[in-house]
């Protein structure tokens, strides 16, 4: 029995209740799928995982929209002040969706929005294309029309969440990690682990065990590493470390259909 199977349990209301109040600072690690138990185990019998409805990891899919040109991408790399990402995020065991809109304005604040869409158009912006643009309004982003934003990258993955009673702190873990351009091009990377720790000012309990294992956070982007990773010819200096050292000696499989050379 793996660490995780024998955790307590914890319901999405409880979990919500105690620690959704929080000013959070999300810090990001990749870590060896092969030493995640030995993280568990550091981390005392307190700690719990979310599970509904009997499940304790679900899996998720995640379509990112950018320009032809790239701007949502490139904004990002070159530290643009004014920056947006939109996706669609479908949770697949319960068929929900979310499209979801985050940007950076003038004054340096990240606001993420979302609204329930459709499951049948996660891979458009159909219907919400004026909530989109709206959003992008309300952070300054007038260039960027809804109606040049297509499917870029498609994200999947598994995701487990903890909760810490020691400062009320979540933990966010994501395995079976794939990456799907749209060319059908896949990077999939089943070796690695991405946890996301969730606290208030103060480092969380997760993040004290994952320095004691020797990790310390990372720049990485699902969105951002991903297309970096897919297309190297792309500016990369903000995930040109994560890439090197972790991401890519890890990449376990591509599967073709092969990309254009031109």
């Amino acid at each position: 029995m793996s660490r995780l199977e024998m955790l307590e349990p914890i319901s999405l209301e409880e979990l919500t209740e105690r620690a959704s109040l929080l000013t959070r600072v999300d810090r990001k690690y990749l870590v060896p799928v092969s030493g995640l138990d030995a993280l568990l185990g550091d981390l005392g019998g307190a700690t719990r995982v979310l599970e509904i409805e009997g499940l304790r990891a679900s899996e998720y899919r995640s379509v990112y929209f950018d320009t032809a040109g790239l701007d949502s991408y490139l904004a990002a790399a070159r530290r643009r002040r004014r920056r947006f990402k939109v996706r669609t995020r479908t949770y697949l065991e319960s068929a929900q969706c979310y499209l979801e809109v985050k940007t950076r304005g003038g004054r340096s604040l990240t606001v993420k929005e979302r609204v329930e869409h459709p499951v049948a158009a996660n891979d458009s912006l159909e219907g919400d294309d004026g909530y989109v643009q709206f959003a992008l309004h309300e952070a300054g982003i007038d260039s960027v029309p809804t109606s040049a934003l297509q499917p870029t990258l498609v994200t999947r993955y598994q995701r487990t969440t903890l909760f810490v009673p020691e400062g009320s702190s979540r933990a966010t873990i994501d395995t079976a990690l794939s990456w799907i351009d749209n060319t059908g091009h896949t990077i999939a990377t089943p070796g690695l682990a991405v946890v996301e720790t969730k606290s208030g000012s103060t480092a969380s309990p997760v993040d004290r065990v994952l320095w004691a294992h020797g990790h310390r956070p990372a720049n990485i982007s699902k969105y951002g590493t991903g297309m970096a990773a897919m297309r190297p010819e792309l500016p990369q200096n903000k995930w040109r470390r994560v890439l090197d050292r972790q991401l890519l000696p890890a990449v376990a499989s591509t599967l073709s259909t092969p990309r254009s050379s031109s």
